[in-house]
């Protein structure tokens, strides 16, 4: 089923290096919007030390946003010394497929972090990939992602019966 990710936690900083290493997990590739940072394009610290952490640990990150202000996700993948791409067009598998090339890493060894399963959660398993679920930082969102949120928190809730 292509809605139902492979784990649901409630945010990123969840997803530990004991978590990755026991779904052979090598790569992540990661959302922007209400994953990393907040609508006020907040990235908290603690996000800043999880990401210094994991790879430290050797895991490769990868952000893959579909948001159109390159600056705005340019500064995330700055702050978090990670490699970008922006406009990714999600749930196309293509966005996906790029960032597994330059990853180097099967897609069965990815893990895709998102929000949204219409995005996220959609594009990462059509690509083959382990898709991670996480809650929004904060329940103010987009004009365009807000409208989907009572149907995925319909869909998260037969997710945690």
């Amino acid at each position: 089923m292509f809605i139902k990710p492979s784990a649901y936690l409630e945010k990123v900083e969840d997803i530990t290096i004991e978590f990755l290493q026991k779904n052979n997990i090598k790569a992540l590739i990661l959302d922007v919007d209400n994953t990393l940072i907040d609508y006020d394009q907040n990235l908290s610290k603690d996000v800043e030390m999880w990401a210094k952490n994991l790879q430290g640990q050797g895991t490769k990150l990868y952000i893959l946003s579909n948001s159109n202000n390159k600056e705005k996700v340019e500064k995330v993948s700055k702050k978090l010394g990670i490699p970008y791409s922006n406009f990714a067009k999600k749930p196309l598998k293509s966005g996906f497929k790029k960032v597994q090339k330059q990853l180097k890493e099967n897609p069965e060894n990815i893990g895709v972090v998102g929000d949204q399963i219409f995005t996220d959660v959609i594009g990462g398993n059509r690509s083959k990939m382990f898709t991670i679920l996480v809650d929004p930082i904060k329940e103010k969102d987009y004009w365009y992602t807000a409208w989907k949120r009572p149907i995925e928190n319909l869909i998260k809730r037969k997710l945690t019966k």
